[in-house]
């Protein structure tokens, strides 16, 4: 069964329709990715599944329970878990208080505390900075602390936003295997990327989104050699 599946769903902003009868499906232990140009409804089918958004129609499940009319704070009591696009980390506050704000609605706190450990022996760069302001870190770091917190929320599955967004190569090869680490450790992952190749290298399957619909699925290993991938996502 699914861990998180779309079924035909339809998404407006007003009378413009950014989701056109989507439909997909990611399985337990996977990372997946969702391929598309700007405006294609990568960020929406995210936001869809935060309830941030609502679905004007079709039906959204989340662990075999429908999730189409939730809540956001319910979706991440659930253990769905959203790291949004542009990091959006709390830049006055420090590296550990942004990760302890990532515990919000855990009432443990020493469930809080220890997961905070496990995010300092995944990401040590963060534990040296722990007591730095957010907002003096690079953007690879502060793509990290995002990451971070995203993962204090206990997340059955955690969404990524264009983690990748502005980073030197190099770094985005240390937040993609920063990626197969989490989905190692038992996390699955929904990954949005604009940087096809880098997504294709570290994911099992990929959606290519055009116009809030779904064209083209596949093994991300045959996707890589996909001549309509290529021309439109690769390159030669």
């Amino acid at each position: 069964m699914a861990m998180l599946e779309f079924d035909n769903v339809e998404v407006y902003y007003g009378k413009v329709q950014a989701l056109r009868g989507l439909s997909l499906h990611v399985d337990e232990g996977e990372i997946v990715a969702l391929l598309g140009n700007n405006g294609a409804g990568k960020t929406t089918t995210l936001s869809t599944a935060s309830a941030l958004v609502k679905a004007s129609s079709g039906h959204l499940t989340f662990n075999g329970s429908d999730i189409s009319r939730a809540n956001p704070w319910d979706v991440v009591s659930a253990g769905l878990i959203h790291v949004p696009e542009g990091r959006r980390i709390f830049s006055t506050l420090s590296v550990l208080e942004n990760l302890q704000l990532g515990g919000y609605l855990v009432k443990d706190r020493s469930l809080v505390a220890a997961r905070i450990e496990h995010v300092f022996e995944l990401l040590p760069l963060l534990f040296e900075r722990r007591t730095q302001q957010g907002g003096t870190l690079s953007g690879g770091e502060q793509q990290m602390l995002a990451i971070g917190r995203g993962l204090i929320a206990g997340p059955k599955m955690l969404m990524l936003d264009e983690p990748s967004m502005g980073l030197a190569p190099l770094i985005v090869n240390q937040v993609m295997d920063v990626i197969k680490e989490i989905r190692a450790q038992g996390t699955t992952v929904l990954l949005v990327e604009q940087n096809a190749r880098a997504a294709l290298r570290v994911t099992d399957r990929a959606y290519v989104i055009e116009s809030g619909v779904t064209t083209v699925e596949g093994q991300a290993a045959d996707l890589l050699n996909d001549p309509r991938i290529i021309d439109a996502y690769l390159g030669a």
